[in-house]
């Protein structure tokens, strides 16, 4: 498993990667597909956040109910 991790082990390997990826998607898809990916990754970690800051919001929520039901 180790040998397949290392099989990209000089800078001249990962160089003709880039050329093989650049020559696939286009120079001009390319920036195109990064800046999805970061609005991507920025709205999960927004929904992340999101879910996070409701929390507590539930648990009061949840704590006035049932004073509710006790008065």
């Amino acid at each position: 498993m180790f040998d397949m991790l290392a099989m990209f082990e000089s800078p001249s390997q990962w160089l003709i990667i880039l050329v093989i990826i650049l020559l696939l998607f286009g120079g001009s898809r390319i920036p195109e597909m990064m800046r999805g990916l970061g609005s991507g990754m920025r709205e999960f970690k927004k929904g992340l956040n999101e879910s996070d800051d409701e929390k507590p919001e539930a648990k009061k929520q949840a704590a006035k109910s049932e004073s509710d039901k006790t008065e």
